[in-house]
Formats: structure tokens, C-alpha cells, sequence
């Protein structure tokens, strides 16, 4: 019965020593994989708390492992459960002269891209594009009598009138100049006509004295034919003014004011055709921006309609303060040369402020004038 015993309790015994010895093998195996895997264990003392020796020895070797000019406190590394789904954060300040720039940890927030240029301008002209097509299409329709325009009868019937009136003053500033030349050309010859006279009042003894009358009447003809040639160029030169520099600016600005009514016009257009239409999802934006559109062009027109109801309020004032002047000193002038009044001839240059240019002689510089 012993000898059974023996042999059982031999037999119990095995297999607990076997199971020992597998898991001593275990065991060593983990040892030599712990430090493989030491970020995954989380060791934990007998009082049930974490034991973060291995943390400290971690940093320590970190801290060996790093350059001599990046210390620990300079960097530090937040680390999270596995089953955390939270990201780790590394936050880290280069050491320069002494002072630290930290970079905090966060979103990147990437800047607004720099404007292309060359987009802009592709911009700017698919608007010009846009917009010379409504307007050539508002011109075409009115012109073929489809599309309606707006007009203001007051306004247009004074534009009217400026036009014409410009046209008759052309005409009158061309005929004056024409009589300038032929005015010129008369006292040219008056001139040679005098002297010749005068030569042969020298050379001719027995008509010294009929040659020497009509020598004297021929320089002053001429002499009171370059005073009123002055005051016929003094005339031409207000006139000028007037006809193209203050009428023509006052007609710029009235073009402004026509193209603004026909871009008005288009944009209105285009509104009535989009109120005609559905009104659905896809359309009241476009209504929107058609709208925004309108009010832009409606608020330009207007600014250009006032614009150039002042102007011709202005020139009108102007027109008749400067006509008013240059037709009395031309009537003046006009009226005393062919009278043979010279001293009335003078007087009246006097008056209206005329100089008269001296033969011969330059005008002279500015540097001089100073």
C-alpha cells in the first residue's frame, strides 16, 4: 500500500511541476520582451497605485539621449491612455540667447491666399464683357424699336439745343478766322502798298506830294487794320474757349450721362424679364443680385443726370456773361475801323483789355515776365 501511495503522490506531483516549470519559461520570456514593450505596462504598487519609477526612468534616459542645447524643461511630452481618444501633444521652445519661444499646441490655421493678379483682371474683364453686352443689346433693341428707354423731355430738349447752338458757333468762329486771314493779308498789302508809294515820293519830284498822300493814307489804313485784326483775333480766342474747351466739357459730361442711362436702361430690363419669370430656388438669387445690380446703376444714373443739370445751368450763365462782351467790343471795333475813327478804334481795345502784338518784335519769355 505504501508503494501505491508513493507512486500516486509521484504522479500529483509531476504535472504541478511541470505547469511550474512552463511557467517560469513564461515568465523569463516576458522579462526579456518587457523592455521591448515597456510603454504598454502600467505598473501599479501594492497599494494599488501607479507606480511611475519607470516614467522617471524614462525621462531620465530621454534627457541623456537629447542635445546639450534642449533640456527637458524645454520640451514636454504628454502621453495618454491607449484606450484614449485623445492625440498626444508635444510642445517645444528653442532656447535662444537666453529667452524661449514656445509654440503652443493647437489647430493650424492656414492664412488667406495672396490675390492672384491675374485672376483679378480675368475678374474685371468678364464684368466689362457682361456689361458691354447688355448695353450693345439695350442700344440694338432701341434702335430696332423693341426696347424702351428712359427720357427726361426737359433735360434732353436742352442737350438738344446746346448741340445746335455749338454747331452755329463753330460756324461763326470759322468765318471769323476766315476774315481774320483775309483781314491780315489786306493790311499786308496796304503795307507794301505804302512803301511803294513812299519810294516813289522820293524818287519822283514832280509827284512827290500825291505820292507821299497816298503813302501816308495806306500806313494808316494799315495801321487801324492791325488794330482791328487784334481785336477780331482777341474774339476768335474767346470764342474758341468757349466752343471747345467749356461747351465741349459740358458735352462729355452729357455723354457720361448717356451711357449711364443706357446702362440703366439694360439693367432695368433684365430685372423686368427675371419678375416675369419663376420665382423659385434657383431664381430669387439671380432676382437678388439683378436687383442689387439695378439700384448701383439707377443711383449713377441720377448722380449723372443732376451732374449735368448744373453744368448747363453754369454754362448757359457763362455763355452770355462771355458773348455779351466779345460782340460788343467786335461790333465796336468793327464800326470805328471802317469810320476811320482811329482814337474810338483804340478806346475800344482799351476797354475790353486788348493788347496788340508789335511787329517784329517777340513775345517775351516767361523768365522775363517774372
Amino acid at each position: 500500500m505504501s508503494d501505491c501511495s508513493n507512486d500516486a503522490t509521484a504522479l500529483g506531483t509531476a504535472p504541478a511541476a511541470t505547469e511550474e516549470a512552463q511557467s517560469k519559461v513564461e515568465e523569463s520570456d516576458m522579462a526579456q520582451e518587457s523592455p521591448k514593450n515597456s510603454a504598454a505596462e502600467i505598473p501599479v504598487t501594492s497599494n494599488g497605485e501607479v507606480d511611475d519609477s519607470h516614467e522617471h526612468g524614462y525621462h531620465r534616459d530621454l534627457k541623456r539621449s537629447l542635445p546639450s542645447g534642449l533640456g527637458l524643461s524645454e520640451t514636454q511630452i504628454t502621453s495618454h491612455g491607449f484606450d484614449s481618444t485623445k492625440e498626444g501633444v508635444i510642445e517645444a521652445g528653442a532656447s535662444q540667447g537666453g529667452q524661449r519661444t514656445h509654440t503652443k499646441g493647437g489647430p493650424v490655421i492656414l492664412a488667406d491666399e495672396i490675390k492672384n493678379p491675374a485672376m483679378e483682371k480675368l475678374e474685371l474683364v468678364r464684368k466689362w464683357s457682361l456689361n458691354t453686352y447688355k448695353c450693345t443689346r439695350q442700344i440694338i433693341s432701341e434702335k430696332l424699336g423693341r426696347g424702351s428707354r428712359t427720357v427726361d423731355l426737359e433735360l434732353e430738349a436742352q442737350i438738344d439745343i446746346l448741340r445746335d447752338n455749338k454747331k452755329k458757333y463753330e460756324n461763326i468762329l470759322k468765318l471769323a478766322q476766315t476774315l481774320a486771314t483775309q483781314l491780315f493779308q489786306m493790311v499786308h498789302t496796304q503795307k507794301q502798298l505804302g512803301d511803294a508809294f513812299a519810294d516813289l515820293s522820293l524818287k519822283s519830284l514832280e509827284l512827290h506830294e500825291e505820292f507821299g498822300y497816298n503813302a501816308d493814307t495806306q500806313k494808316l489804313l494799315a495801321k487801324n487794320g492791325e488794330t482791328l485784326l487784334g481785336a477780331i483775333n482777341f474774339f476768335i480766342a474767346s470764342v474758341n474757349t468757349l466752343v471747345n474747351k467749356t461747351i465741349e466739357d459740358t458735352l462729355m459730361t452729357v455723354k457720361q450721362y448717356e451711357n449711364a442711362r443706357i446702362e440703366y436702361d439694360a439693367y432695368r430690363t433684365d430685372l423686368e424679364e427675371l419678375n416675369l419669370g419663376p420665382r423659385d430656388a434657383n431664381t430669387l438669387p439671380k432676382i437678388e443680385q439683378s436687383q442689387h445690380l439695378f439700384q448701383v446703376h439707377k443711383e449713377k444714373y441720377d448722380k449723372m443726370r443732376s451732374d449735368v443739370s448744373v453744368k448747363l445751368k453754369f454754362l448757359e450763365e457763362n455763355k452770355v456773361k462771355v458773348l455779351r462782351n466779345q460782340l460788343v467790343l467786335f461790333h465796336s471795333a468793327v464800326a470805328a475801323y471802317f469810320a476811320g475813327n482811329q482814337k474810338q478804334l483804340e478806346l475800344t481795345l482799351k476797354q475790353f483789355h486788348v493788347k496788340l502784338k508789335t511787329p517784329g518784335v517777340d513775345a517775351p519769355s516767361w523768365l522775363e515776365e517774372q
